[in-house]
């Protein structure tokens, strides 16, 4: 095996992970950064902004596509978006689960009755047709997917109500059955990244999760990044939580299992059954390539557990407003140990990931520190030239 296609909402991750491990890999994706650029042999544009679009996506201009790169590919490797590529219209294998088995752990709703199945602890899910049953607060969010920049927290059924008809507006669109009504639990979110074959699951890291950092994002419940490994007493726990979970679910190659580590305990919140936004942290941190750890799942090979050698962290940066990449905007974020770094004349819309910040270091308190200074950098500039715009359209005379 040696041509890739990787192809999702954002790919950079695992291309250059391919491209790390030796393989030639094409890409599609809906932002091309500069730095997937430089791991590609070619890329072409995913023109899509919703996981409804995604969904929608004609496999035949996925072929296309395929056809006008020039290589014979050896497999598609999906993304984010993209979990549920049906293999039956490609040319070539698609290592990733089953669509079925990604349709059963993707949904929050689906997911919750398999681990009330299983015994395993998570948030009660409620249905918004036995408004008596709901105890609040509850957090609302998208049934599949999101990110989390579309979680919202009711505090009452009036607020629920509000968020609602928020959800299922024009600008998100969801359905009822889209939306999870779910208990909302304090704690700290974090995650397990798990190698799985047909018959055995290997957790490879425990990962801290930044949601909703200030000095990153203006949203509440966005992902912000990652730290890897997690420290945590309940690690081995969450690690064999996550092992059977997965092997239950029949999934294969790299997925994810969210958890959110409460004064009780940890608790299962989803599952990504795919690589997921820790792989680069993990990578690092733990002195692996999961682009080949994935493709081994595959031939049915586990690779021996790895351990920490240091604190990896990655924050990703969120704008907020619109912003025009222009050539100084670029060579300030070059200047940082930054990747997912956004092509020249791009426009970056409001609340928006603008890049993705790394520090490795020997203590988690050294690089988040070190993160924070970076994205406190690229604030200020960003900030100065928008005070020095407005100052020179400003009438003389005034401030």
């Amino acid at each position: 095996m040696q041509n890739i296609l990787a192809i999702g909402f954002d790919t950079r991750n695992i291309v250059c992970s391919a491209s790390r491990a030796g393989y030639t890999v094409c890409s599609i994706d809906a932002f091309r950064d500069l730095d997937l650029q430089e791991c590609v042999y070619a890329s072409a544009l995913l023109e899509c902004r919703t996981s409804g679009e995604l969904r929608q996506l004609d496999p035949g201009w996925i072929v296309a596509k395929m056809n006008g790169f020039g290589l014979d590919f050896d497999a598609i490797v999906p993304g984010s978006g993209m979990e549920m590529l049906d293999p039956s219209r490609f040319p070539c294998p698609v290592l990733a689960s089953s669509p079925e088995a990604v349709k059963g752990a993707s949904n929050k709703l689906h997911l919750a009755k398999r681990l009330e199945a299983m015994g395993m602890p998570h948030p009660r899910c409620y249905s918004s047709n036995e408004p008596e049953a709901i105890e609040y607060p509850v957090i609302l969010k998208p049934a599949t997917g999101g990110g989390g920049i579309f979680n919202r927290v009711a505090n009452n059924r009036q607020e629920m109500l509000e968020v609602l008809e928020e959800l299922s507006g024009p600008d998100q669109g969801l359905t009822e059955n889209e939306i999870v009504i779910q208990q909302f639990l304090e704690g700290t979110p974090s995650s397990v990244s798990v190698l799985s074959t047909k018959d055995e699951a290997l957790a490879v890291a425990v990962n801290e999760q930044l949601t909703g950092i200030p000095w990153l994002s203006r949203l509440p419940f966005a992902y912000c990044g990652n730290i890897t490994p997690f420290i945590t007493e309940y690690a081995e726990e969450m690690e064999k939580l996550a092992e059977e979970l997965i092997l239950e679910l029949g999934l294969l190659g790299s997925c994810g299992v969210d958890f959110l580590v409460t004064e009780q305990g940890p608790v299962v919140l989803e599952v990504n059954p795919r690589f997921q936004g820790s792989l680069d942290t993990v990578e690092k941190a733990m002195g692996i390539n999961l682009f080949e750890a994935h493709a081994g799942c595959f031939r049915g090979e586990l690779p021996e557990k790895p351990k920490a050698k240091l604190f990896a962290a990655r924050g990703v940066l969120y704008s907020d407003r619109e912003l025009f990449i222009d050539r100084k905007l670029m060579e300030v974020i070059l200047r940082e140990k930054s990747a997912d770094i956004p092509p020249q004349k791009t426009v970056i819309e409001p609340d928006w990931p603008l890049t993705s910040l790394f520090e490795f270091a020997s203590t988690r308190e050294e690089a988040i520190k070190s993160l924070e200074g970076g994205a406190e950098r690229i604030k200020t500039f960003i900030a100065e030239r928008i005070t020095g715009e407005a100052e020179s359209l400003s009438p003389a005379g005034e401030a």
